[in-house]
């Protein structure tokens, strides 16, 4: 959105994780505000008309209109986490969020190099978005402690790691379709 920049694009205005966005890592958006690219954005207006704010939730109106059904349905972000992605940077201080944010970062790039068969991008990202950091730590231990594999059989393996600790924390690791969308396919 035109006049509409942030000097954080890591972490969204409304609270979602742009770092590990799939196509933040494409190349297809710049984050939030982060230049050209932005789409046109009801909250970015908003915020503009708010004296700028860089996150949502430090105006006085949060939770507003704006948010009605938001967090309902993904696209290509899950939006299962925002809430508690915002509660835990105000908790920890952003600097200590973003911190976190990076280690998870961190640990998806090393799955798209090194476990990543071509067609993992968008589950890897969505598993790094949605589970805990502690859980992934345990993952990419377990995956480094194997023996070398050809390419698909170490993709196949992240996945099931993976898949065991979104299942141990009750985490569906498919995106949940919008409403619009649902009713598009209909």
């Amino acid at each position: 959105m035109k006049g509409f920049t942030r000097t954080e694009t890591r972490f969204s205005l409304c609270g979602l994780n742009c770092a590990l966005c799939s196509m933040h890592l494409g190349g297809y958006c710049p984050g939030c505000g982060g230049g050209a690219g932005n789409q046109s954005c009801a909250k970015a207006r908003c915020s503009l008309e708010h004296s700028g704010v860089q996150f949502c939730w430090e105006c006085p109106e949060y939770p507003c209109p704006h948010y009605e059904g938001f967090d309902d349905g993904d696209s290509f972000v899950p939006h299962r986490n925002r809430q508690q992605d915002i509660a835990q940077a105000r908790e920890l201080g952003l600097k200590a969020y973003l911190a976190q944010l990076e280690e998870k970062r961190a640990i998806l790039d090393d799955l798209l190099a090194h476990y990543n068969d071509g067609r993992r991008k968008t589950l890897f990202s969505t598993a790094v978005y949605l589970l805990p950091l502690e859980d992934l730590r345990s993952v990419m231990t377990t995956l480094g402690s194997r023996p070398e594999q050809a390419p698909k059989e170490r993709a196949l393996a992240a996945v099931e790691l993976l898949q065991e600790a979104a299942d141990r924390q009750g985490i569906s690791l498919k995106l949940n379709k919008t409403r619009k969308a649902e009713s598009l396919a209909e």
